[in-house]
């Protein structure tokens, strides 16, 4: 009942039409409430800059919170410059601090329009250590580009190079036939004949498990024997449910189910935030970006990979 009440009945993820949204609201829809939270909040990421500015002069508070963030810090972590820009014209503050220190301003700094508004006297801004980071999120993003990764899993590892990834796993040499046939068309063979079968290619800082057709680089027991005195972060960009990572160290799965590529929560810290912000969106360059992996194209995850090798048969969910 209340979501037919706030006159937004019918309204889905296109907040763009200015005229539609004008109408319902001087109709007696809520500029405070939407079945999915805050319109505001929706308009930020969604929405035009004139819908923007339209709900922004009726709400009581152009910064009021909603999972702990502004409207402004939606539009800024979703790339939406003019309508940050038409928040701030309304009154929201760019420099208000919400999650791991960061404000919509300071983060903004991170990304492709870091002249979006004027530093303040005395204001922070970004670390050396935080500009690198940044300037190597833009590099490795360009430099994978845009491919379709549905359905892959990777491991991507830090420090070990492709011989010795492939030492840890006690792998062989695959069948370079089915390889071919595989490339050529993964899911014409039966997953039993080809989960054992993944590429490894060196890359500067370490090197990338992969496998375009299914989950084996995540396993539990995949991960452990690959981070034995480093670190990896697993992935699996599950076709079902979306993306699914993992963290291995020294030998121990540490983190599992997470959501890399997604948004940062109210716990994150500095760090974490700023990679969210740098990937959103991009789950195998934060994969990559993790382990410090500093590809130079995609080839690593897509193949041809350097060497295609085939794991022995045990169980590699127990670790």
């Amino acid at each position: 009942m209340a979501a037919q009440a706030d006159g937004w009945t019918g309204m889905g993820w296109d907040w763009t039409d200015h005229e539609s949204v004008r109408r319902r609201l001087e109709q007696g829809a809520d500029p405070e409430v939407w079945r999915a939270g805050r319109p505001l909040h929706w308009a930020a990421v969604y929405g035009s800059p004139q819908v923007v500015a339209e709900l922004a002069r009726r709400v009581a508070d152009v910064d009021a919170l909603e999972r702990g963030v502004t409207a402004l810090w939606e539009a800024v972590m979703s790339r939406k410059p003019d309508n940050a820009l038409a928040l701030a014209a309304a009154g929201a503050d760019p420099w208000r601090e919400l999650i791991g220190g960061w404000s919509p301003g300071r983060l903004s700094l991170a990304g492709p329009t870091p002249h979006l508004f004027a530093l303040p006297a005395g204001a922070l801004g970004l670390s050396d250590a935080e500009r690198t980071t940044a300037a190597e999120g833009a590099r490795l993003g360009d430099a994978l580009g845009t491919f379709h990764h549905e359905g892959t899993g990777l491991a991507c590892v830090a420090g070990i190079d492709a011989a010795e990834a492939v030492n840890r796993l006690r792998a062989t040499p695959a069948d370079h036939s089915l390889v071919e046939e595989l490339l050529e068309d993964p899911y014409a063979h039966d997953m039993d004949e080809t989960l054992q079968i993944i590429g490894v290619t060196t890359v500067p800082g370490g090197c990338v498990v992969t496998q375009p057709w299914g989950y084996a680089p995540r396993m539990p027991g995949v991960l452990t024997r690959l981070s034995a005195g480093t670190v990896c972060y697993g992935l699996y960009a599950n076709p079902k449910s979306g993306n699914q990572g993992s963290i291995a160290r020294n030998g121990a799965i540490v983190g599992w189910d997470l959501y890399p590529g997604g948004a940062p929560d109210q716990s994150s810290t500095t760090e974490e935030v700023l990679a969210a912000y740098l990937y959103q969106h991009h789950a195998v360059a934060y994969a990559c970006a993790f382990a410090g992996l500093r590809l130079t194209d995609a080839r690593p995850v897509t193949g041809p990979c350097d060497l295609w090798v085939q794991l022995p048969r045990c169980d590699y969910w127990s670790q």
